[in-house]
């Protein structure tokens, strides 16, 4: 039997309950942080030689150059080439599909003339060269590629940068046909804080990029936050997240096996299931260990749903949604009969799947939006990753000779308002020109 919190909403106790539920400590570890902070001043200082060095000692990988980590466009082409033809098919329909929705995200420039006679704008322009860090390890994780390049890729990005780690020296044959196919233009098989560092501060061999994206363990994420200014970044990400929420009408062992699916991504991952139907909720349950024999990551996801995970019954599914609304979850599942009568009353939620057949996971590698989303409740503000994170804007203004008259006279008074002379004297010049 599966050990899992069991909530309803008529309990005395529930709200402190689902605080409780919904905490998680995202503090830094004060360790990793001083660890980071250190390396990353030494790649800043040392360059090639800090990366060479740090590469040695975590991923056992020995090489005379940070040259002789960057993997040869031939050697791409060759990953990408030798991928089983099943395989490479999926890949290249996921990438097709990702690029068709990512396409219409893509923000143009455009100008207007008012009535004063000012011509104003935004210019839309992509960012010169980003940095995308693949995890790499104990899993191979291609859809991160897919879900990072394509869409810097329809933004217009000059030069898209990958890193990843090898270690042991073990090149992923399925992450490198990934970037082939994708058309990232150099890689390198390095991890951890020092590829951040790397790309944040430029070397003599990888070059300074304007923004890095993607996800990584507490060491890169502790190296995101502190390059964040010298370089753009995606996101702080924390663990994945979904929430089910289900009126009895989808078929138990479906339901289960989503709640795995985000289970066994670590321990830290959280899965809850929200029903008004108790009998409904036990029959998920049973389904569940039922299955998890079968699994075979379940010790982890074990684990999470032990630590994170809960089965939840409300009264109703509008007390569903209120309660979807303050977890703000990274996945929302609407599993329901008529999922769009819920959808306008869900205001916060990363990705938002309407229907039994909408699985989370179909999300993850070939529906189409990103499934790189925000976590730990941040999907309040925060949006998914789009080509508009590789996108910047500029202001147009083109100020006429009649319109300076009159927007000079505005600006003088606001400027004499604040106390800046010399900004009032630059707009009444040319009012008197």
């Amino acid at each position: 039997m599966i050990r899992i919190r069991r909530l309803a909403t008529t309990q005395p106790d529930f709200e402190a309950q689902f605080a409780a539920l919904l905490a998680f400590e995202s503090a830094q570890d004060p360790k990793v942080d001083s660890d980071v902070a250190a390396m990353l001043a030494d790649v800043r200082t040392r360059g090639d030689a800090a990366v060479l060095e740090y590469t040695r000692r975590f991923d056992r990988l020995e090489a005379a150059s940070v040259a002789a980590l960057e993997v040869p466009r031939a050697e791409l082409k060759r990953a990408r080439d030798h991928l089983p033809k099943p395989r490479r098919a999926a890949l290249e329909m996921a990438v097709r599909r990702v690029r068709a929705y990512h396409r219409k995200q893509l923000a143009r420039s455009w100008r207007y003339r008012d009535g004063e006679g000012a011509e104003l704008g935004q210019r839309v322009t992509a960012l010169d060269r980003v940095g995308i860090y693949v995890p790499g390890g104990k899993a191979a994780y291609p859809s991160s590629v897919i879900m990072n390049a394509v869409p810097a890729k329809v933004a217009g990005v000059r030069e898209i940068i990958m890193v990843v780690p090898a270690p042991g020296g073990e090149r992923n044959e399925l992450v490198l046909g990934a970037a082939a196919i994708c058309g990232v233009d150099r890689v390198f098989t390095i991890g951890g804080a020092q590829a951040v560092a790397a790309l944040a501060y430029g070397t003599a061999t990888i070059p300074a990029v304007d923004k890095i994206v993607g996800p990584g363990n507490a060491y890169v994420a502790a190296a995101k936050r502190r390059v964040f200014g010298v370089v753009g970044i995606d996101m702080v990400a924390g663990p994945s997240e979904v929430a089910v929420v289900c009126d009895g009408t989808t078929d138990p062992d479906w339901v289960a096996m989503d709640l795995f699916a985000q289970a066994e991504h670590d321990e830290l991952a959280q899965a809850i299931l929200i029903a008004p139907d108790a009998a409904f909720i036990e029959a998920v349950a049973a389904s569940m260990t039922r299955q998890l024999a079968a699994m075979p990551r379940r010790d982890v996801i074990a684990a999470a749903l032990s630590r994170r995970g809960a089965l939840i019954q409300v009264r109703n599914l509008n007390e569903a949604c209120a309660l979807v609304n303050r977890m703000a979850p990274e996945h929302l599942e609407l599993s329901v009969r008529k999922p769009d009568a819920l959808l306008p009353k869900i205001r916060h939620a990363g990705a938002i799947f309407l229907g039994s057949y909408s699985s989370e996971a179909i999300g993850d590698y070939c529906a189409g939006p990103n499934h790189v989303l925000p976590t730990s409740r941040t999907a309040r503000f925060s949006s998914p990753l789009g080509v508009y994170d590789f996108q910047k804007r500029s202001s147009v203004i083109r100020v006429s000779r009649k319109a300076a008259a009159r927007l000079g006279t505005v600006a003088a008074e606001l400027a004499r308002g604040e106390g800046l002379t010399a900004h009032a004297k630059s707009a009444e010049y040319r009012i008197r020109k």
